[in-house]
């Protein structure tokens, strides 16, 4: 068995259960290893700490998958780590007679490192991450496929992802059935029809589930505005909440005919209206005439790594002082950070900021993350990546 040999002062946050070794985290490596191998990972002196698979061209040569060494990583070890998480989310409730959308696998959440996986009914939506996980495409696939009765299977793995692990990504359907066109789906009882050449992620923002139940709850008599709405689904749980009004703005003119033609199909087309508009020029118009009594901003990352940071905090803060002029003296501002690199403190941090570059204060009222569906391992917390808080904005006193 190859082995990677920690360096002296890297071997702690191994030992307490992160999944990654770093490429500074490496001594040596011994056994002659390639893309794709089965390594043992082992401190200085020998000692066994876990058992992974080999990615030798990127920053995260190694990623653990288990932690017993008479444990082998065969097909028999995957195929039961899919079962695990297949069980977790009939632990969830998932799926429900209103609910057949949801992640069935989140990488390390589930040990299993490098994939993703999110079911939309009968059709499964993947993404390959590094070489290793690749490699056992096959019997991955042949599980899911088999324990789900997926009628189809998507890859969406990013090209340059691929790229960088050395392997070339899947394209599309690459099984069953070849002329599926769209991702027919139930979220809380909301019915979706999205295109499969839509090209967001895996097609649509599961992580989002809980937090678009909780704007239903508050959205009661209010004006809306749906800030980066992309299909709309905060627009249409405000809707069902009871909004008056609901303005859903997007830069995506395709997104948004997707957007008005579900809210159609779910009954709610009269209350929204929908922009074609950059989100932050948006808000900065509707601040200028009274502004909305809830406004939900929910960007794109805006940082792919901890390089970002420092940008992404600038770009955050200009975002929430437009969110928070779009907001009406005591209404509520959601928002949000789906960047790891940008957690709570610093989006916390960047709001208060905004808030003061345009003459309020706002206070946090509640704290959200990613939905159960995307679990995350205590001594991961990388894999704590969506934050989002719903503030109340009112004058400074």
């Amino acid at each position: 068995m190859p082995k990677v040999v920690i360096a002296a002062g890297h071997v702690q946050p191994l030992w307490a259960g992160h999944p990654w070794v770093f490429s500074q985290a490496v001594d040596r490596i011994e056994g002659g290893a390639t893309a794709g191998d089965v390594i043992d990972v082992v401190d200085p002196r020998g000692r066994f700490i876990g058992r992974g698979l080999y990615s030798p061209r990127t920053a995260i040569p190694v990623r653990i998958y288990g932690r017993r060494p008479e444990v082998a990583l065969d097909s028999g070890f995957f195929s039961q780590r899919l079962l695990d998480a297949i069980d977790r989310r009939r632990l969830l409730g998932l799926p429900s007679p209103r609910t057949d959308a949801y992640r069935i696998v989140h990488g390390e959440g589930d040990g299993l490192g490098g994939l993703i996986v999110d079911r939309f009914a009968d059709t499964l939506v993947v993404q390959l991450g590094t070489y290793g996980i690749k490699q056992r495409e096959p019997i991955l696939l042949d599980t899911l496929v088999r324990e789900l009765d997926a009628r189809c299977v998507v890859d969406r793995t990013p090209r340059r992802a691929a790229a960088k692990e050395g392997f070339e990504a899947g394209s599309g359907i690459v099984r069953g059935d070849a002329h599926r066109q769209e991702l027919a789906f139930c979220e809380r009882g909301f019915e979706f029809r999205v295109p499969l050449d839509l090209g967001q992620k895996t097609g649509y923002y599961l992580d989002q589930r809980s937090l678009r139940a909780r704007v239903e709850q508050l959205a009661r008599g209010r004006r809306v505005l749906d800030a980066y709405c992309y299909l709309g689904s905060f627009a249409l749980a405000a809707a069902r909440g009871g909004a008056t009004e609901i303005l859903a703005v997007d830069s995506s003119a395709v997104v948004l005919e997707v957007a008005a033609s579900l809210a159609e199909r779910n009954g709610w087309l009269g209350v929204t209206r929908y922009e074609h508009s950059d989100a932050v020029d948006s808000m900065s118009r509707a601040g200028r005439v009274g502004g909305f009594d809830m406004v939900i901003c929910d960007p794109p990352k805006l940082a792919a790594s901890s390089s970002r940071r420092s940008a992404a905090q600038s770009h955050m803060r200009r975002i929430a002082a437009a969110g928070c002029r779009a907001t009406r003296a005591g209404g509520l501002l959601v928002m949000c950070s789906c960047s790891a690199a940008l957690g709570m403190q610093d989006l916390i941090r960047t709001l208060a900021l905004g808030a003061r570059d345009v003459g309020v204060e706002v206070a946090v009222l509640e704290r959200w993350f990613q939905a159960p569906d995307h679990p995350v391992v205590a001594a991961f917390p990388e894999g704590l990546y969506l934050s989002s808080v719903i503030a109340q904005v009112r004058p400074v006193r």
